[in-house]
């Protein structure tokens, strides 16, 4: 009996051995097919009512001016593919930010058998999720209802197409240049079809125009438009008005390939046509898409991460897909090569850079740190592109699609560019950036949309706080994020040597403490007259806050927080009130609202309490019990919500994605840290997910970090070490990053209390800097 043990036993380990090398060699052998880890559907099982990320499968290269989606909604839905939808209508341009924002200059392309169907009702095909296959660099599925198979594959300005057809006398394609202004021309001695769309959701010059051009490889044996109403008009070549559409038909023998290379251009037609030239010219279906594959790879590529869990490291790369969207190049390169842009504010074509799609209230958090981290050469350029837009709109933007959108709130333009300066990102224009952030925080006229410059202005600079009863909604929120801003101008200006500029905007950073309430340790309302605002339930979602509530919002001081634990009476009494978020039951007011809004039912149902991790005002807040001399408790909570909040599945969010914003929070974290505070030098340490990550900087240098003992049950830190030497601060430097070298962990699976617990340990704050 004893002998059989010890066999199964050494049996058992061999197996358990062989496995782990199995899966050990499995990741090593594909390190250079990273692309192979990332799902583009994750997050796209999501509705108005749940978002479990918001997303679409988007088809481009990294920061690519043009995305491609299939479209399993109608023209001018925001939700254009539900994962539980089974039509097709079309293979669409996007450049769609967000479902809530909606799209512009999106035309798409569909191919049918059989009698002819156009309308996007009508022609939409029945597909299979098992007859799909989506890449951030190839789409492909098969179109049931016409037995064809469509391709697609990007590149930063243009897309190639590939229909695979059937033996049929009655083949099409069909180009649909959408809704609100569109023109289509077919030029079937050249096998083209030229034209544009003028779709958009707001922000736009009057003369916007996305001008577009497809050529085919096949000669055209039909070809219609239509016009408004879906109105057909056989044998015509043009056609121009609020909705048209072209339409060219050929025979094809079965298995029959019919190739189309699609360009775009917010200049003009003939840039277009430089466009498709250029990057695609006379390149093969399977050439295009090799070049969008190691666009990938080389960005991918510049974080390798290793584990025993695929799924994780699925996870990983599906996050790191979605951070290198946005924001999007809005810039093209002219005939001479030089870099140009079509400026979605003035309507001009101007030299320089352009960057649009993006909402920095959510991805001034980790998103542009990560780019500081990683990628300082593109945020130079975005850095720019702002510098353009200041000087083509006379303000910064804070919501940009393509235009100043009025979208949400704050002042967040300023962090961007205060820790984009600080980190050393090179070729910045200071002198206009620091100019730009100083008219939002003091200037209130002229501003064109509300989210732009800073609501409630003159009330801030006076009374130190935007006031509950002066009919600025969210006026809570809004004092909390300037305050932020105004540290982060602060910083930037002492770096410069302006003195009484930092002075000034350090003191207004500290105005965060008008609106704290001592009698209950929470954020509140204030009324103009001093008063807090009354009744006062933490658990009212908007109202005073935005898209949140007074336990989401207390913790928005990212600058300070030993100021905040301070006023709550110190460490203790700060830790509890983190603990209480997370173990009191998801209870909820939505009555400002008026319904349960689809942030608060992402709360509601992942059992963390009020922890609302779904939405971006509270995703630094575990990290936040590092201030508090217990760190062990953010490396359980920020190892739960890394394990069972993302997946690389179709539901793999907890809430929306929001232009990388959740998905930089994941990449962060996993390796091991977070950027509490942009406009710092330093990440705040939690528990890396990867046994092993190697960072590849931009300035040649390599940082690794390992993780010894790392499994499910050992999330906790017993020791770290920096470059050989023993490492004690529950925070690692920017610096020490970007110099390169190794950061070790070892794991336990019960907490250290003693590692990072001393008061020298803790993270930056405002309140102690001078102490």
């Amino acid at each position: 009996m004893i002998k059989k043990v010890i066999l199964l036993l050494t049996i058992s380990v061999f197996v358990s051995c062989e496995n782990e090398q199995k899966i050990n060699s499995f990741y090593e052998e594909t390190t250079d097919n990273l692309v192979a880890y990332v799902n583009p559907l994750m997050g796209t099982d999501s509705s108005f009512d749940l978002s479990n990320g918001n997303t679409y499968p988007a088809i481009a290269t990294p920061w690519g001016m043009n995305f491609w989606t299939p479209m399993t909604s109608k023209m001018g839905d925001g939700w254009t593919y539900k994962y539980d939808e089974n039509k097709i209508r079309g293979i669409k341009q996007t450049h769609q930010p967000s479902p809530w924002i909606n799209d512009y200059a999106a035309f798409s392309l569909m191919a049918t058998t059989g009698k002819l169907k156009f309308q996007e009702d009508e022609r939409a095909s029945w597909f299979s999720h098992k007859a799909e296959t989506v890449k951030p660099h190839h789409y492909k599925v098969y179109l049931a209802s016409y037995d064809i198979t469509a391709e697609v594959t990007p590149t930063v300005r243009a897309a190639h197409f590939k229909f695979t057809f059937p033996k049929s006398d009655e083949s099409y394609i069909m180009l649909d240049a959408f809704f609100k202004g569109s023109m289509v021309k077919i030029i079937p001695e050249e096998r083209k079809i030229i034209g544009y769309c003028r779709n958009n959701s707001g922000g736009v010059p009057e003369n916007f125009h996305n001008y577009f051009e497809a050529q085919f490889d096949k000669d055209f044996e039909l070809n219609h438009t239509w016009g408004d109403d879906w109105k057909l008009v056989e044998n015509s070549t043009d056609n121009e008005g609020n909705h048209v559409g072209a339409i060219i038909g050929f025979k094809t023998k079965k298995g029959e390939v019919i190739h189309v290379k699609v360009a775009s251009s917010f200049i003009s037609p003939e840039q277009a046509s430089l466009n498709l030239n250029r990057e695609i010219g006379s390149d093969t279906f399977n050439q295009t898409k090799q070049k969008a594959k190691d666009s990938w790879e080389k960005e991918l590529g510049r974080i390798k991460v290793q584990g025993k869990n695929i799924d994780h490291i699925k996870t990983f790369y599906s996050c790191l897909y979605r951070v290198l969207l946005f924001p999007r190049k809005f810039y093209e390169y002219d005939k001479n090569n030089e870099v140009v842009h079509y400026s979605p504010y003035n309507g001009k074509v101007l030299p320089g850079y352009m960057f649009t799609d993006n909402g920095f209230w959510d991805t001034f958090r980790a998103v542009f740190p990560f780019f500081n981290m990683m990628y300082p050469e593109l945020n130079s350029q975005i850095m720019e592109g702002l510098v353009n837009t200041y000087k083509e709109s006379g303000w910064l933007p804070e919501w940009a699609s393509p235009g100043h959108r009025d979208c949400m709130i704050g002042s967040n333009s300023a962090p961007i560019i205060s820790d984009a300066f600080l980190k050393g990102v090179e070729n910045i224009d200071v002198q206009t950036l620091m100019e730009a952030m100083l008219k939002n925080a003091t200037v209130s006229e002229g501003r064109p949309v509300n989210s732009t410059g800073r609501a409630g202005l003159e009330y801030y600079n006076t009374l130190g706080y935007v006031p509950y009863d002066v009919n600025i909604n969210e006026n809570a929120a809004r004092t909390l994020e300037y305050a932020y801003a105004d540290f982060t101008i602060a910083k930037m200006a002492e770096k410069l040597g302006k003195i009484d500029i930092a002075k000034k905007f350090y003191k207004q950073s500290l105005n965060y403490k008008n609106l704290f309430d001592p009698s209950t340790n929470l954020m509140r309302g204030k009324n103009k007259n001093g008063q807090f605002q009354t009744p006062f339930n933490p658990l009212k979602w908007g109202d005073a806050f935005t898209e949140g509530n007074s336990l989401h919002y207390t913790w928005s001081v990212l600058h300070d927080i030993q100021g905040l634990i301070d006023l709550m009476g110190g460490k203790e009494n700060f830790s509890n009130k983190l603990d209480h978020v997370f173990e009191m039951p998801p209870e909820f007011d939505a009555s400002y609202y008026g319904f349960t809004i689809h942030e608060i039912r992402e709360m509601q149902i992942v059992n963390m309490g009020n922890y609302a991790h779904g939405n971006q005002p509270i995703q630094h807040m575990i990290y936040l019990y590092n201030y508090a001399q217990k760190p062990y408790k953010a490396q359980e909570k920020i190892r739960e919500v890394l394990t069972r909040l993302y997946s690389a599945t179709p539901d793999g969010y907890c809430g929306d994605e929001d232009n990388g914003q959740t998905s930089a929070w994941y990449v962060f974290s996993s390796l091991g840290f977070y950027p509490v505070t942009p406009g710092v030098n330093q990440y705040v340490i939690g528990s890396p997910l990867f046994d092993k990550a190697t960072l590849k900087l931009q300035n040649g240098n390599t940082f690794t970090i390992t993780a010894k003992n790392n499994t499910k049950s050992n999330p906790y830190i017993q020791s770290t070490a920096l470059n050989g030497k023993s490492y004690s601060n529950n925070y690692i430097e920017f610096d020490a990053i970007q110099n390169g070298g190794d950061f070790k962990f070892e794991l336990g699976n019960s907490p250290n209390k003693n590692w990072g617990s001393k008061l020298d340990n803790v993270p930056y704050s405002l309140s102690t800097e001078n102490q």
